[in-house]
């Protein structure tokens, strides 16, 4: 099943025209919570211009989420939700290039439009005051200032909307020694393997849709030893762990240590290795030699038996990535995972291929560490560090 989201979005001049700006907020469908904010002050405008700046903010901020996603745009602008459905022909001149770029910013087959009334758009009108508010101050609207107050999260800061040039992908920039002063902190996480299973040694396929083993003797002592590393480092604020007992069990070791509470992202689970689970890669070679060519040729190829491709993967991670640098920014948070998850945000990180998901090595209880920055660029600043295991 796809993943579902709702768009609300709203944009309001002071004057029309006059001093504008727009909201824009994605809501998940299923539970209601919001993944993403984005805001912006936009000058002089229209109600209408604002308004389809909004939409067009929101559903970038869907794309950049899941850009296979179904998505319902909720707004309370008429003139746009006909206009967007097909329903009305689009005759103002300002309007069309921007109708264009929303069409652009999404698939259309996945689009649905629907009005609602003002007081049902709330916190997208919220967001649109508050940017022209900060406008009429002299400054640019902030995540911060609305998200961090009211408890939503908000990706707005890695989501920056320009106003008049669709959105493409950063341009590599120097990290470290050598990046920009004003970056703030960075949104740091920091990436655990878990500790062995009985199947870990014996190097056999263990996902989302096997047994669901638990930690080993080994895979405790590994897991004991890694919340002493960390507790000696003394940095990690907080951690979100795989759903899979493995990891539960691990990431309940390192709490105990940090005095922490231990928060569970389902996107972090491993992927779901079908009629692999539990064989080895030799037993699948065997036993299904196509369907493991075509596994290791393709990302999209999914495993024997209705398992997850790499493809799938990467999409639910990506979306629970931008859910934590939300929820997390400018923190040191400790995820701890699996293989796949892992090396998903490495190649993330990296902007490498798909096929460098077979060049990395990944021991059990490995420390990795990525660093986000607000620019949108990312820093892989550790890669499976097991010094604390010796």
């Amino acid at each position: 099943m796809p993943n579902r989201f709702i768009v609300e979005a709203d944009g309001g001049s002071r004057g029309n025209p006059g001093p504008a700006g727009y909201g824009a907020v994605v809501l998940d469908a299923v539970t209601g919570e919001a993944l993403a904010e984005a805001a912006e002050y936009i000058g002089t405008a229209t109600n209408n211009v604002a308004e389809y700046k909004g939409l067009i903010a929101g559903l970038e901020a869907a794309h950049a989420l899941d850009p296979d996603a179904e998505v319902q745009v909720r707004m309370d602008s008429k003139l746009v939700v006909e206009q967007m459905s097909g329903r009305w022909k689009i005759k103002h001149p300002d309007m069309k290039p921007l109708a264009a770029r929303a069409q652009r910013a999404f698939p259309a087959g996945r689009v649905s439009y629907q009005w609602i009334p003002r007081e049902q758009n709330k916190h997208a009108d919220r967001l649109a005051n508050e940017a022209m508010d900060a406008g009429k101050a002299g400054r640019q609207w902030e995540p911060g200032l609305s998200s961090a107050d009211r408890g939503t999260t908000g990706v707005a800061a890695a989501l920056e909307i320009p106003a008049a040039e669709p959105l493409a992908e950063p341009k590599a920039a120097p990290v470290g020694w050598a990046a920009p002063a004003d970056l703030g902190a960075p949104t740091t996480f920091v990436l655990l393997r878990h500790g062995e299973t009985a199947l870990t040694p014996e190097k056999r396929f263990s996902g989302s849709g096997g047994s669901d083993p638990e930690l080993s003797p080994a895979g405790r002592r590994q897991a004991e030893a890694a919340a002493a590393a960390l507790a000696a480092r003394g940095t990690i604020q907080a951690i979100v762990t795989s759903p899979m007992r493995r990891c539960r069990e691990t990431a309940e070791a390192i709490a105990g240590r940090l005095g922490l509470d231990v928060r569970v992202e389902e996107g972090l689970r491993e992927a779901d290795f079908g009629a692999w689970e539990g064989l080895t890669f030799a037993e699948v070679r065997e036993r299904f030699p196509e369907d493991l060519d075509a596994w290791l040729a393709s990302t999209k190829a999914a495993p024997t038996g209705g398992g997850e491709s790499f493809a799938t993967v990467a999409r639910r991670v990506s979306l629970s990535r931008d859910k934590l640098l939300a929820r997390y920014a400018g923190r040191t948070v400790l995820l701890v995972t699996h293989v796949t998850p892992i090396k998903t945000l490495v190649r993330l990180a990296l902007g490498a291929p798909p096929e460098s998901l077979f060049r990395m090595e990944l021991s059990a209880a490995s420390l990795s560490a990525v660093a986000y920055y607000a620019d949108g660029n990312a820093s892989l600043r550790l890669l499976n560090e097991t010094s604390h295991l010796r």
